[in-house]
């Protein structure tokens, strides 16, 4: 490793742990008038691409490239620990989720989640790159896109359609 990769790593790593927990929001926190609220409370939310890289590192990911931030998370390929490249996406509140993960919940509990959350017209159920994604429509009719945890069903994010 390069002396100055050597210097700055303690610190990249020092920096995604001390990330707050308590980014979560729900979806009725957000003004449904406001138009883009989505948008800009998923990039208020988001983290730097360095705290992505070091929250990677950190979780035993080398080998990390194209890091992008896209659909309110952020991507990467990256080498897992048991050396196979994997996609891995990173939400808001620091959450590693990685292409191969597998979903705890079906199609069926992602739809009843969605629909208790006030969601209706539920449709495109699928599980793709380690997420939940669907599309449905807000109360106010809005068309939107959501991203949704394969672990507990939390929405990770909500874009307008």
């Amino acid at each position: 490793m390069k002396r100055t990769a050597r210097l700055y790593f303690p610190a990249m790593v020092a920096l995604a742990l001390a990330l707050p927990a308590t980014a979560q929001q729900t979806d009725q926190a957000k003004p449904a008038n406001a138009p883009g609220a989505e948008r800009q409370q998923a990039a208020s939310q988001a983290l730097t691409e360095v705290q992505v890289r070091a929250l990677l590192a950190s979780a035993g990911y080398t080998r990390i490239n194209d890091v992008e931030f896209d659909d309110g998370m952020w991507e990467a390929d990256a080498t897992s620990a048991d050396g196979k490249r994997v996609d891995v996406r990173v939400d808001a509140e620091g959450r590693i989720h990685a292409d191969d993960q597998v979903s705890s919940l079906s199609a069926e509990d992602v739809k009843a989640r969605l629909a208790a959350a006030g969601y209706s017209k539920i449709h495109d159920v699928d599980f793709d790159d380690g997420i939940w994604k669907a599309e449905g429509e807000r109360k106010d009719g809005q068309k939107v896109e959501l991203r949704v945890d394969p672990k507990d069903g939390r929405i990770l994010n909500v874009e307008n359609d």
